[in-house]
């Protein structure tokens, strides 16, 4: 249980960050440069991909993303291919407590509760709260801005409204270096120095992008009889991100010295294919010398050098907008039997687009911004819960529960800018003619132009072939019971069958049992069985996007199961996820102020959903099937897939003591996990070693904190200990030499301390001013550390894309210490 205190108290005003610091086995990555995935951040838990956690607000479903994270790269290592719920459009200053349950729970509530539950409890007080903060790294940028107000009337004896709302206004941070190429291009053109994108700083950012939105969230209740409540919670929120991708440079740069971790050498970094020229003068019509279709390599031409001197760095938009609504009537009738009839309605849309880019096989006639089409996710939700009390001589009564579910859900992908997807008149090599002498009108050929990228650089827009809108039915029927056989003895049992339109049925259940052995000793342990059903997302998004593979731009296609393109590569239709979990724990209580709790659990998941491992594309497969020219020669094809088994166990430790301290209270507290994923079995087209590595490393094995609060009169002091313990990433940096000069696969990155601290003063009873600082000493992940894949460059002390710090920022980030001040005023 996690107060709203220890969520207010966070300086991020993104909720994700602050469940990574407050729940040792939640992990989110950073995502410096990630795609969509930066605009919308997968979690984990336990090291399972975020839609294997079932969200819920007052323990109704919260609804899903539309993104399904299909980025390759080792930000998404752990959510690779999942379409989770958003959490950042939750406002924290709503939430009264968050209840994290980590027994799997799929019996009771359906789909996606494999790893756990997060149930948000919404504020129902009376009474008027506004925050204000201020913040900034110790870097001197990234100042954030965040505002928020919470209001609660009561509806005379029966009844309330409590709405709370935030606006954030983050600024964007940098913490690499600029390119080798770009800086080289500033030495040799000065004059082309001011066009270089974002000079003097680095021409590509790898840090947080800039961020602004608000989130407002609503929750009501009424009660129409003494025993009955009509409800209601409204969620609504957007945001705006603007992320920097990779620099397109116009020149090609020869003798610059690298470490590649053995030796010091030279090497060229070539201009990007945009650059390329595009030859537009045709071979003269009638010229049996230069046919039709061939055109004069000394005639007029364009390249990106036309609208981009000093080279392009694209920008990545990303427009998020949630709905989220649920309506219900709940009451108790006289014999004990409970009723909750409920009925939720959502949409979630992701409007992506960019700009200071160029579609490059059109040439001249190319667009420098696109609109991309927009994702949406529609989910409806129909719910009846029951319980009842029956008396049969145990300790207590049999607790019967049961109910039923019903879904609907539509995933839906709008077609972008023509350009932004499509292959040009430009995109194929022509062959190149030069007149032999000036004015004979013979022609000889002299070569063949290069072919040029089809789609918008950087990322390809929704082609009309893959927009579309496709929906999933379910029912569901569950049904419980739980008792105190004994005052010592609790036991519970449950079972869940539902049925889908897409892929039939699924039976789970569980059985869970506590046995207080003393007052202050108790042992308790679940057994179930669960599953996570393919989304309509998982079935049927179809990504285009750039990658930069051994320094070569590439395009690389995601498509889904049904697409031709996918079942030429030998695409079937997903299957759902099954999982079978266990778990067994004591709970000691040796004194009224102090508790520890120890669990080990242990979850298998058969056919997880995964995407596979890329397909190059060959002269011959475009030949094959046309619709691959989207992609080009030399692209890549992946497509989702039940890929894997794989096993997660791990430890979880949670401890407060309470006490007086030097005239006020003390409060100490304890959370400590272990964890670690094997994969069992798996596909060897659909995950590599460098992906297994990461579903075992990515998070680090061992998280824990430490932290006091102490209080005495007007004044709160709360100081917080983390420990991130080590970690690999294998994808992003495949092979390493490690500090001993051995040879590794992905470089593991060493385990870190950070420090959070804050001081608070109230004053008038409802003021309350606090100071503060995250990751208070400044600590830093690893630098990447030199290799083959990864070279350091000598003139930039980077990488050749300006990286200092992994990628994905770590568990804690890259951006550094971060100091605070916030205003609270409460009546």
């Amino acid at each position: 249980m996690i107060s709203s205190a220890d969520l207010q108290t966070q300086p991020s005003a993104n909720i994700l960050d602050s469940l990574k610091n407050i729940v040792p086995s939640f992990f989110v990555a950073q995502n410096t440069i990630a795609d969509a995935s930066s605009f919308v951040r997968s979690p984990s838990l336990r090291g399972l991909p975020g839609d294997e956690v079932l969200v819920m607000l007052n323990g109704k479903r919260y609804n899903r993303s539309a993104l399904v994270q299909v980025y390759s790269g080792g930000d998404t290592g752990l959510s690779y291919g999942a379409q989770a719920a958003d959490l950042s459009a939750i406002p924290a200053i709503a939430i009264s407590n968050l209840q994290v349950l980590r027994d799997g729970a799929t019996a009771q509530y359906g789909s996606d509760a494999i790893a756990g539950v997060l149930n948000y409890g919404l504020r129902r007080d009376a009474g008027f709260e506004l925050q204000g903060r201020w913040g900034q790294y110790y870097k001197n940028d990234g100042d954030s801005r965040q505002i928020a107000g919470d209001v609660g009337v009561k509806l005379g004896e029966r009844g309330f409204i409590n709405v709370a709302a935030e606006y954030n206004d983050d600024l964007g941070t940098s913490r690499g270096k600029t390119r080798p190429t770009a800086a080289t291009l500033a030495a040799l053109n000065p004059s082309l120095a001011d066009q270089i994108p974002n000079y003097p700083g680095p021409a590509q950012i790898w840090g947080s992008s800039p961020t602004h939105g608000y989130k407002i969230l609503g929750n009501a209740g009424f009660d129409v009889t003494p025993d009955s409540e009509l409800y209601a919670v409204l969620n609504i929120a957007r945001s705006h991100a603007d992320q920097s991708f990779n620099y397109r440079p116009p020149i090609t740069v020869s003798g610059l010295v690298i470490d590649d971790g053995t030796t010091t050498t030279t090497t060229t970094n070539g201009r990007n294919g945009s650059y390329n020229p595009v030859y537009l003068t045709p071979c003269p019509a009638g010229n049996a010398t230069c046919p039709t279709g061939g055109f004069l390599a000394n005639g007029q031409t364009f390249s990106a050098a036309n609208l981009y001197p000093a080279g392009f760095t694209p920008r990545f938009v990303g427009v998020t907008k949630q709905a989220y609504g649920t309506v219900g009537y709940k009451g108790k009738f006289e014999n004990g039997l409970t009723y909750d009839l409920s009925g939720s309605l959502s949409r979630n849309v992701l409007t992506l687009s960019m700009y200071n880019s160029l579609s490059p096989s059109y040439g001249p006639a190319s667009q420098t911004s696109f609109e991309f089409g927009d994702l949406i996710q529609k989910e409806a939700n129909a719910n009846l819960d029951l319980t009842y009390p029956l008396e049969v001589g145990f300790a207590s009564p049999i607790t019967l529960s049961g109910g039923a579910e019903y879904r609907r859900e539509t995933y839906k992908a709008t077609a972008g800018d023509e350009q932004s997807y499509a292959a040009g008149p430009f995109a194929s090599s022509v062959p190149l003619f030069t007149e032999t002498s000036p004015g004979s009108g013979v022609y000889t050929q002299t070569g063949s132009s290069s072919a040029q990228s089809p789609a918008a650089s950087g990322y390809g827009g929704t082609s009309p072939q893959a927009a579309g809108s496709w929906s999933q039915k379910s029912w569901g029927l569950y049904g419980g019971a739980e008792t105190d056989i004994t005052k010592t003895l609790t036991v519970g049992i449950a079972g869940r069958h539902e049925h889908y339109s897409n892929f039939g049925n699924a039976d789970v259940g569980k059985i869970n049992a506590i046995w207080k052995a003393t007052p202050w000793f108790s042992l308790r342990g679940t057994v179930g069985t669960g599953f996570h059903a393919p989304s309509p997302g998982q079935s049927h998004v179809s990504i285009l996007t750039t990658n930069f593979i051994s320094g070569n731009q590439v395009q690389t296609g995601t498509y889904p199961v049904d697409n031709p393109i996918a079942q030429y590569y030998g695409a079937k239709p997903l299957k759902p996820e099954k999982s079978t979990n266990f778990g067994v724990g004591t709970v000691l209580t040796p004194t009224s102020g102090a508790s520890l709790a120890i669990d080990y659990y242990n979850i298998k998941v058969k056919n997880r959903i995964f995407i596979s491992q890329p397909f190059a594309v060959t002269a011959a497969d475009v030949a094959a099937n046309p619709g691959l020219a989207a992609v080009g020669v030399g692209g890549n094809v992946s497509y989702f897939t039940n890929g894997l088994d794989t096993r997660t166990q791990g430890v979880d430790v949670v401890g407060s003591y309470r006490t007086a301290l030097a005239g006020g209270s003390l409060n100490l507290t304890l959370a400590y996990n272990y964890n670690k994923s094997t994969v069992l079995s798996t596909d060897p087209n659909v995950i590599s070693n460098a992906q297994i590595i990461n579903i075992k490393h990515l998070a680090p094995n061992h998280r824990g904190n430490v932290s006091a609060a102490w209080s005495s009169g007007g004044f709160t002091f709360n100081v917080r200990e983390n420990y991130w313990g080590w970690w690999v990433n294998a994808v992003d940096y495949p092979t390493v030499k490690d500090a001993a000069g051995e040879t590794t696969v992905g470089q593991k990155f060493g385990a870190k301390w950070t420090t959070d601290l804050d001081i608070s003063y109230t004053f008038d009873e409802h003021y309350t001013l606090t100071l503060g600082a995250s990751n208070l000493f400044d600590a830093y992940p690893t630098k990447i550390r030199a290799s083959t894949y990864n070279p350091i460059y000598a003139l930039t002390n980077s990488a050749a894309d300006g990286q200092v710090y992994p990628r994905n920022g770590g568990p804690f980030g890259i951006n550094g210490g971060f100091y605070y001040v916030r205003l609270r005023v409460k009546f």
